[in-house]
């Protein structure tokens, strides 16, 4: 009995628009090769009836010849890709133990006619599967993907349950050698099962608890996530969704806050699976998207059990319905507490209502290094006192002894701001500059002030004395009451006119007039923050190396492998040649010594054939090799590009001038010919 079943058809659409003759437009046919890897699935009916289901399949076939079904007739049949056969096969006869299979001998057709020719063993067995074994993996690239392979004796097929508690989970099918997966929604414990099929009534089944589990650390990009770590409260709730806008950020998922009622200190948590280490990187840096502009968000880092162990810190979105990347500078945090949470609050002190008004999104959670702070002085009022203009009935702005001589403003003069009773809320001060303010070297303006209450609006503003409609301005929040604060507001976004006049209004805000509040500022300064200073990066002239312990000369060669975390056109290659000594290095001379008082860690892209590679950096004084300090790291990938940090804050005060390098510095491995490469 034969009866063919379409289960799918091939359809073939070929739509060529080209301006050439029709034989050039079917040269890409001559690249088409035959088909590969014929196989065929077998479905066999559990009722001992013999009835098998039969479907070819290759790579690259359209249709398919089953030339014998591997019995004793001489019966083929053709099947175009997809379609099915059944056929009532017998009970295959036994060799001892083992069964004989049908060998179903299949030709599978591709699109230009190029055959392939393959087999199938088919085994059809009534006898009850015996010593049914489960082989489970975790898939190495997604926690969440279990592989599962089983062997029985006598077992035709198998059929995978992979989660036992759910009673509407129909089975996958398995072949004999073959491996099927599933993609678990969350970490946790579960069943499987695994039935085998004789390919008669009879059958064997094991079941088997795996455990999928899915560490969270930082970096977090929400691609591969363990979404039950993450969680909401006071109203707040909290989903990994498809990135609803991939313009600024072309990452597949993304962290969605929706901020409601009832309170005011709705937020979300992420519990990390260990604590994060911040003896280092000591900035967090995420990609936010706000629906709206001067948002603020709290970032709290907390110990896993105790919640008075804490650090926060507080940043304000440009927003406008965009993704930004934002940074909150933990560099003051106290490294002897353990933190392994991560809080946020967005617009904490108010109440929201689950609008798209409050729909956030988060992505790409790191760690960076906090980096040196560089400034500028602007104006500190202890020499001249610059001539104030106001306007909008303000008191006059004049210079005197500090008030309150503490906490963050010890100097001696400041300028006082009094918005007189009845003044309008957009009364300020203003004066000018002999230069214009440095908007190419410096992106904020930092400027301390004191104030009478908390939650005022201070705005500032810089404009050209030639073109009053060449200006920017950005608001600051007080925080504290009748204390110093230094608020910082960020140019960065400024246009490029010229700037040599600073407004500085307080409590800007058109609900309220003056009511004779008096205000101080002092110290208004350019600041910038510098992530990392570059020593070398192999781009320009090559620095002159020194070998020693018998490796072979350090050169200066292009990027063997641009990708990853290096994309730069050239690197450094060291080679610890056959026999080297284990302590064999390169070094390099510096033009000027490390500055290790503004910063304490150098990091350097390393490129490695293996994992586990003892590294070590040295610094030491040219002048004087006894004067030298040196620190390990380790290889954490191979072949592939990393960047390795080296923390030299114990290093002692000592003028450090040159850099050597050591890779697999280890007594018990003499060189072995391998080659590493390091740059930036």
């Amino acid at each position: 009995m034969k009866t063919l079943k379409y289960i799918f058809g091939l359809c073939l659409a070929l739509l060529v628009v080209w301006n050439c003759s029709d034989d050039e437009s079917l040269n890409y046919l001559n690249n088409v090769e035959a088909p590969t890897e014929v196989s065929a699935i077998f479905n066999i009916t559990p009722d001992n009836s013999g009835l098998v289901t039969i479907t070819p399949n290759a790579i690259g076939a359209v249709s398919y010849n089953i030339t014998s079904f591997g019995d004793d007739t001489t019966e083929t049949a053709v099947l175009k890709q997809g379609e099915s056969i059944e056929r009532i096969y017998a009970e295959g006869e036994y060799d001892g133990n083992d069964l004989i299979p049908y060998v179903v001998e299949i030709e599978a057709i591709g699109i230009t006619g190029l055959k392939s020719i393959g087999t199938a063993n088919l085994l059809v067995s009534f006898r009850p599967p015996e010593d049914l074994e489960i082989t489970t993996s975790i898939a190495p690239s997604n926690p969440f993907v279990l592989e599962v392979s089983a062997s029985a004796d006598f077992a035709a097929s198998f059929v995978v349950f992979f989660d036992t508690s759910d009673v509407d989970e129909e089975g996958t099918p398995l072949a004999l050698d073959g491996t099927v997966s599933f993609e678990y929604p969350n970490v946790g414990d579960y069943t499987i099962k695994v039935v085998a099929l004789s390919g008669g009534a009879e059958s064997a089944e094991l079941t088997e608890v795996i455990t999928i589990s899915s560490p969270v650390e930082l970096p977090i990009d929400f691609e591969i996530f363990d979404s039950t770590v993450f969680q909401g409260f006071g109203g707040a709730s909290n989903a990994v969704i498809d990135n609803p806008d991939t313009n600024g950020n072309d990452s597949a998922k993304v962290g969605q806050i929706i901020k409601d009622g009832p309170e005011v200190w709705a937020g979300n948590v992420i519990t990390l699976s260990a604590p994060i280490d911040f003896s280092v990187k000591k900035v967090v840096k995420m990609n936010v998207w706000s629906p709206r502009p001067g948002g603020q968000i709290l970032l709290k880092v907390e110990n896993l059990t105790d919640g008075g162990i804490f650090y926060e810190s507080s940043t304000t979105t440009v927003g406008n319905s965009a993704w930004e990347e934002v940074s909150f500078d933990l560099s003051a945090i106290n490294t002897a507490n353990t933190y392994q949470k991560i809080v946020l609050f967005f617009d904490f002190g108010t109440v929201g209502n689950g609008s798209s008004d409050w729909t956030f999104y988060i992505d790409n959670i790191k760690q960076a290094f906090a980096g040196v702070v560089v400034s500028q002085m602007v104006e500190d009022f202890e020499g001249v006192a610059p001539d104030f203009t106001v306007f909008g009935d303000i008191a006059p702005t004049v210079v005197i002894a500090n008030p309150d001589v503490s906490g963050a403003n010890t100097t001696a003069n400041v300028a006082q701001f009094t918005k007189s009773e009845g003044a309008q809320f957009w009364g300020g001060t203003f004066f000018d500059l002999e230069e214009p303010l440095d908007l190419t070297s410096f992106s904020s303006i930092s400027v301390k002030t004191w104030s009478p209450r908390t939650g005022v609006n201070v705005r500032l503003k810089i404009e050209n004395t030639a073109n009053g409609d060449e200006f920017a301005e950005v608001d600051a929040t007080t925080t504290v009451e009748n204390s110093w604060e230094e608020l910082v507001f960020d140019f960065s976004n400024a246009q490029d006119f010229t700037y040599d006049r600073i407004v500085i209004f307080f409590d800007f805000d058109e609900n309220n007039p003056g009511d004779g509040s008096i205000y101080y500022f002092d110290e208004i300064q350019l600041i910038a923050t510098v992530l990392d200073f570059p020593i070398q990066d192999f781009e320009g002239v090559a620095p002159d190396f020194t070998v020693f312990g018998d490796i072979a000369p350090t050169v200066v060669i292009a990027n063997p492998d641009v990708s990853g975390a290096n994309t730069t056109a050239n690197v450094a290659q060291f080679t610890k040649s056959e026999g080297a000594q284990f302590w064999g290095g390169t070094f390099f001379d510096l033009e000027e010594p490390l500055d290790l008082t503004s910063f304490s860690s150098i990091s350097v892209k390393t490129w490695s054939p293996r994992t586990g590679v003892n590294v070590r950096l040295k610094i030491e004084n040219t002048a004087n090799g006894d004067e030298f300090a040196e620190v390990d790291a380790t290889t954490t990938v191979e072949n592939s590009w990393e960047e390795l940090v080296f923390d030299f804050s114990n290093a002692q005060d000592f003028t450090y001038d040159r850099i050597v390098i050591f890779f697999d510095f280890d007594e018990n491995n003499p060189g072995d010919g391998s080659i590493y490469y390091f740059d930036e």
